[in-house]
Formats: C-alpha cells, sequence, structure tokens
C-alpha cells in the first residue's frame, strides 16, 4: 500500500512518523516548502507549491489534515479517482488497543479532555489526552496505556469511519467552520458520527440544556447520561448541587470551590460522568473538579484597575462561545471581531449586558452593522481597540476581549491574539498608572 499525506503540520508530521514505524511507503504533500522541512522523512517524496493531480498516481490511501476542506483540489481529486481518504484519528485509531472516551463539540472539548484524564490519572490509571489536543493519535497509538481520552473535531470526524468508544461526550453544538462543512447540517452530520459504531452498552455523555447536543443525542444507540450545568437536576440528570457532584455512581464531594461558571460546570460534569465510567474514583474526582481553574485564553482574568475587571477569551472563536463568555458579566465592554467562518454574528451583539462594542477585522463592518443595541465603534488594531475600550469601560464594568471569530486576519492563532492583548492591556494600565491608582495582576 502506498499513501499519500495531505498536510505537514501536527496530525500530517505524526501520521508520517506512525506510517514509518509501520514500514509503510508514503508520500507528503504541502503547499509550504517550510512546512516540509520540518518533517525529518530523508528518503520520502516531498512535494510543495502547487496541486497536480498527478500526485495521486500509484496512492492506494489519503491521510488527510484539517487544513484540506472537502472542496479543495486534493480531496475533490481523491473522490473522482475513488481512493479512500481517511483522518489521522482514523489511521491511528485503527491500531488502539485500549478504552476510548471520545469528546467532540463545538465549544469546550479542551477542558472536558483535560479533566477527564487528570481525573482517571489521579485514580492511578495511565491516561492520555489525545487527538485534537495535546499529542496526535498516531503518537500514542503504539504505547502502553489503560484509557486514551480523544479531542476530535468535525473536520477529523468527517473523515473518521470506524472510531468505535466505550463513552462519546457531546459537549454542545452550534453553527460552527461552515466555511469548511458547506452548510450547518453536514456540519452536525459530522458531530454525530462520533456514536456511529455505538452498540448497547456504551455510554454517550451530553449537556441536556444545550439544544444541538441534546437533538443528537436522540439518534445514538447505547446509554445516555444527560448533564446540565445550572444546578437544577431533573430526574435522570447529573451535575453538580450545593453539597456535590451527583454522577450515575452516586454524590461526589468536592475538595475545594468548583467554579460558579455554568460552562464550566457543566464541563466538568461531563468529564467526571464520563471519567468515572472508565474507572476514575470518586475522591479523584473530587480533587480535580476542587483545584480546577480556566486555562490560558479561555476567561482568563488579565489585570483589575480602577474598578474595571480586563479578561482575555481570545479562545473563542465562533458566536456561541463568545455569547456564553458575555453572559458571565454583567456590564460588558465587548471587544469581538475577527474573520468570520460564515457563521451569523447577529446573536453575539445581541447580549443586553453588553455595554459598548468594539469590533475588530475583518468582520468588523459586520458587527457594527448588526449592534443596534448598544453604542459602538470600529478599531483599525487590537491596540486601538484596547484604547478605545478603556475609554468607555467604567468602573463595574468587564472589558471582555471575546472575538466570536477566528484570528487569522490579524494573528496566527487565537493564542498570539491573546498574548498581544494581555500585553497591550498592561500596556495601557502602566500609562493609566503613572497617573495614580493601582492594579491587580493576574
Amino acid at each position: 500500500m502506498k499513501v499519500l499525506v495531505l498536510g505537514a503540520g501536527v496530525s500530517g508530521r505524526a501520521a508520517a512518523r506512525l506510517l514509518a514505524r509501520l514500514g509503510m511507503q508514503y508520500e507528503v504533500y504541502d503547499r509550504s516548502p517550510d512546512s516540509l522541512a520540518r518533517l525529518d522523512a530523508p528518503d520520502v517524496r516531498l512535494v510543495a507549491g502547487d496541486w497536480h493531480p498527478e500526485l495521486l498516481e500509484g496512492i492506494d490511501l489519503v491521510i488527510t489534515s484539517p487544513g484540506f476542506a472537502p472542496d479543495s483540489a486534493p480531496m475533490m481529486a481523491a473522490q473522482l479517482e475513488g481512493i479512500p481518504v481517511w483522518s489521522e484519528v482514523e489511521f491511528a485509531a485503527r491500531r488502539l488497543e485500549c478504552p476510548v472516551i471520545a469528546v467532540t463539540g463545538t465549544n469546550g472539548k479542551t477542558t472536558v479532555v483535560e479533566q477527564a484524564t487528570e481525573m482517571l490519572q489521579e485514580s492511578g490509571l495511565r491516561a492520555v489526552a489525545a487527538g485534537n489536543i495535546g499529542r496526535a493519535v498516531s503518537d500514542i497509538v503504539l504505547e502502553d496505556w489503560d484509557v486514551v481520552v480523544l479531542e476530535v473535531s468535525s473536520f477529523q470526524l468527517t473523515y473518521t469511519y470506524s472510531l468505535h468508544p466505550e463513552v462519546a461526550v457531546i459537549v454542545n453544538v452550534a453553527a460552527d467552520h461552515l466555511d469548511w462543512h458547506g452548510s450547518e447540517g453536514a456540519y452536525r452530520a459530522a458531530k454525530a458520527r462520533i456514536f456511529m459504531h455505538f452498540e448497547d452498552q456504551n455510554l454517550l455523555v451530553f449537556d441536556a440544556d444545550d439544544p444541538g447536543a441534546a437533538q443528537l443525542a436522540v439518534a445514538a444507540r447505547g446509554r445516555r447520561a444527560p448533564v446540565v450545568g445550572d444546578g437544577r437536576l431533573r430526574p435522570g440528570t447529573f451535575g453538580m448541587v450545593r453539597d456535590g457532584l451527583v454522577l450515575p455512581s452516586g454524590t461526589v464531594a468536592l475538595a475545594g470551590a468548583p467554579p460558579s461558571d455554568p460552562a464550566y460546570r457543566v464541563n466538568l460534569a461531563l468529564a467526571a460522568v464520563a471519567a468515572t465510567e472508565m474507572g476514575a474514583g470518586p475522591g479523584a474526582v473530587g480533587r480535580v473538579v476542587g483545584r480546577f481553574r480556566h486555562g490560558d485564553h479561555r476567561r482568563k482574568v488579565v489585570a483589575e484597575w480602577d474598578g474595571i475587571t480586563w479578561v482575555n477569551d481570545s479562545k473563542a472563536t465562533n458566536p456561541h462561545a463568545a455569547v456564553a463568555a458575555v453572559d458571565s458579566y454583567p456590564s460588558v465592554v465587548l471587544i469581538a471581531g475577527g474573520r468570520n467562518k460564515g457563521l451569523d454574528l447577529a446573536p453575539l451583539v445581541a447580549r443586553p449586558n453588553i455595554r459598548a462594542l468594539i469590533a475588530i477585522g475583518e468582520s468588523g463592518p459586520e458587527l457594527l452593522r448588526k449592534a443596534s443595541g448598544c453604542p459602538s465603534s470600529l478599531a483599525g488594531s487590537l491596540e486601538q481597540a484596547v484604547a478605545m475600550a478603556g475609554r468607555r469601560a467604567n468602573a463595574g464594568d468587564t472589558v471582555l476581549l471575546s472575538p466570536g471569530c477566528a484570528s487569522f486576519d490579524m494573528f496566527r492563532s487565537y493564542e498570539e491574539r491573546g498574548v498581544v492583548f494581555c500585553r497591550l492591556v498592561w500596556d495601557h494600565i502602566d500609562r493609566a498608572r503613572a497617573g495614580g491608582g493601582g492594579a491587580v495582576r493576574s
């Protein structure tokens, strides 16, 4: 068998390493010569530049990366030739010999995967997070694990066919990546592939209050564990209550104060239900939940100064995530915008607690057109947006960077966007402090 790997990013390089370890013949295509230069494959044909259909001659299998949309030239050519196309997850997961928890959703996947993995590890199990987080599946597949916790994106699921997790988690489902999938129906169908091979003994864990997740769950075979985040448990549901965490196995005492944010409460409960199903102990679950802290670029307090709180939520790259962030604060000066992914941005600027909007990036003009309920301004840069927000904000306000859009119009990643925002906030505060007052650095 001869394989063509599309893309020399993280997943493509991992697939190439596994192909080499398995002694399989392969080639790699990436438009960027710099990406190919990161591959350590001296005897392998590496092709950069424009795509040519001749690259498929003699190829029996294509392993694709998320950077290649279904309507891209390489994918269309492979389909035309009748060549199977697999994700890196599909290729590697066929060789997994241990139980799998698979997690998908529009937002919150990383939190659920990280916390479930930590709960399992705290219980003494050899557990690893892989897939769309941490290590690629190809890099962990030949190692010895008790449980693998996979974060799987809609891109990966689209070309994954045989994945059969013991436990699947659907965090939430809202419109996202429509520029890649082509329609909301295709996006939701990709998410549903996470339970396509479920049997009666398998468990689906999902947010019962999220319409998209609850709708998908109806079609799943097997057992269901609906989770809620507001503490108002209904019969048959699970989640946090005042004195603990209610799970199918019983109530777990928490060794510390859990977060008050309902989105994080439901994510931790989803992780706990999945982890206990795979052997995590109640004490370990309680300790992990009790010490939970927000990750970088996800609703992270940057500073508090002059009664104003500055929050970095750069990881919110779709309106669903940004709305959840906005709803977490009573009075918000919102910095939003970037590269839209074919999504409706109107819900992002319709929240009643947005006191002012500062729009940035390619989608800035679109946001201004839809922001009829609050004062709004267009900033030419993130630096200008921070300065404008500082002038708009009053004591009691939260200045929130929650773009609701991708970062690629202005930055290389949402991480870079968040790092730049933090630096700009402290530059702004340092200038203001020179005139008196104090700030709390977080």
